[in-house]
């Protein structure tokens, strides 16, 4: 994309690099580290989205139950305090993939991911967690002609599913709810997304698991998993906890169950955020209603406002790393900091001598299918959910309910799921990994410069079941 008169390096020349959300007086302080043997009924390893809501739930399924959860750094530094903050009802990654790969489910999986939205909602009001929910719902805008028609497909397999709330709007109307000269149509899916502030939803589901009685140590990463008389050990650093179960939920990072590590590639997502706007600059862009927006490219922009009215756009470029390491060196990029920069005000050139206060990226916990994957290890005593691929803010707490189910022994109507039951493909050891990534994304770019027309390496990559996306 081109960019506007404005250098975007001028814009970004004060921007803090460091995630917006985390940058905030109320971030609670870090717990202390496990020192010395710990023992307890279930033991969750990690401190994110799904690692929370799985102690969270567990303690609601049974108040009895002896729950500890460990975390290598802090409660929602990763991931789940740096995203977008969309909280959406998919479970698939949108319709179009849901289709792709268990149309006969589908019906029920996006029933479950709206009873997994309210759920998440019902949460939020019982446990007083403040976290700027909104359900505004979300836009997926075209900006290139042949998107108009596949949202037009989107919106007609939609309606035949039966789904309501969503809106096809045509150029004068998808402007009308926001002004951008780039937007062609819009898909709105009016209930199916929630807007939040994703670290305060960290930290509230962090001070709710405490509450119920979760013992919670940071700074403690699970360096080796082992089974151990009727149950499991994780060693730590400084001890070891053992436990009758244990719910990993590690994601992008390296998991407990090595034979797990060729399902994931760890990619990396970037963003900024704007300063705060102007009562004049929100009137340019219209924007009243507050909706999520995302563009229809395979690479594509995200981009909300936040409760004090800054733009957060991220998105785009989806980056490798050869060998898939997680390192905190890769969390920035400023190749793809400017690259944002000048496309934002390509789609908003009323936006013109705007700043960006704040720059930053992480990893994803990305899996050939884009939606999470499930299973247990360890003769039925170990859990896990991983693979969310950007839906983390939501399916995590279906995941969570999924690991318990699992755990339990019980067959459930979430466990009887196709998706539940079925493992994606894993991703080929480097270097054909990163080869096939590499040639991926470059047939990506180019099937969004010519019309969408998918080339020859895209459609082997669609029936064999694999792709990668952001």
């Amino acid at each position: 994309m081109a960019t506007s008169a404005m250098n975007p390096v001028q814009a970004l020349s004060d921007a803090t690099p460091r995630p917006y959300w985390l940058d905030d007086p109320a971030r609670p302080p870090a717990l202390p580290a496990l020192v010395g043997d710990e023992h307890c009924d279930l033991l969750v390893v990690g401190g994110g989205y799904a690692g929370l809501w799985t102690a969270l739930l567990a303690k609601e399924r049974d108040p009895g139950r002896d729950v500890v959860l460990i975390e290598g750094q802090e409660c929602g530094w990763a991931a789940s305090g740096r995203n977008g903050g969309f909280c959406a009802a998919s479970l698939t990654h949108g319709l179009g993939n849901g289709l792709a790969r268990w149309p006969a489910e589908l019906p029920l999986l996006e029933e479950l991911g709206h009873r997994n939205l309210d759920g998440i909602e019902a949460a939020l009001a019982r446990h007083g967690i403040d976290c700027d929910f909104e359900r505004t719902g979300e836009i997926d805008v075209a900006t290139a002609p042949h998107q108009v028609d596949e949202l037009h497909r989107t919106a007609e397999e939609a309606a035949a599913l039966g789904l309501t709330g969503h809106a096809f709007l045509d150029r004068d109307a998808v402007r009308t709810e926001v002004a951008s000269p780039t937007f062609l149509a819009g898909l709105w899916n009016r209930t199916g997304v929630a807007m939040l502030h994703p670290a305060k939803l960290a930290w509230g589901l962090k001070n709710a698991c405490r509450a119920l009685g979760v013992r919670i140590y940071e700074h403690t990463p699970g360096t080796a998993l082992s089974s151990r008389g009727a149950g499991v050990a994780v060693r730590t650093p400084y001890g070891r906890v053992f436990a009758r179960q244990a719910a990993l939920g590690t994601n992008a990072f390296p998991s407990l169950v090595k034979r797990l590590r060729p399902y994931i590639a760890p990619v990396y997502d970037y963003a900024l955020t704007t300063e705060p706007l102007t009562a004049e600059q929100l009137a340019a862009i219209g924007w009243q209603r507050r909706q999520g927006l995302s563009d229809s490219a395979n690479h594509f922009h995200y981009f909300r406002l936040t409760a004090d009215h800054r733009i957060l756009w991220g998105g785009y470029d989806i980056v490798y790393r050869y060998g898939g390491g997680v390192r905190a060196e890769y969390d920035h990029h400023p190749a793809t900091y400017q690259r944002l920069a000048g496309h934002f005000f390509r789609c908003f050139p009323q936006l013109e001598g705007v700043r960006f206060s704040h720059t930053w990226g992480g990893a994803i916990d990305t899996c050939a299918r884009f939606s999470a994957f499930f299973g247990t290890a360890h003769r039925g005593r170990v859990a896990y959910a991983l693979g969310f691929t950007g839906l983390g803010v939501g399916a995590t707490r279906f995941g969570a309910d999924v690991m318990l189910d699992l755990l339990s022994g019980r067959r459930t109507e979430r466990t009887a799921l196709e998706m539940v039951r079925n493992k994606p493909l894993p991703f080929p050891p480097e270097p054909v990994r990163s080869l096939g990534i590499g040639i991926t994304q470059w047939a990506m770019t180019r099937a969004d410069e010519n019309g969408g027309r998918r080339n020859l390496w895209l459609k082997a990559m669609d029936k064999a079941g694999l792709g990668f996306d952001s």
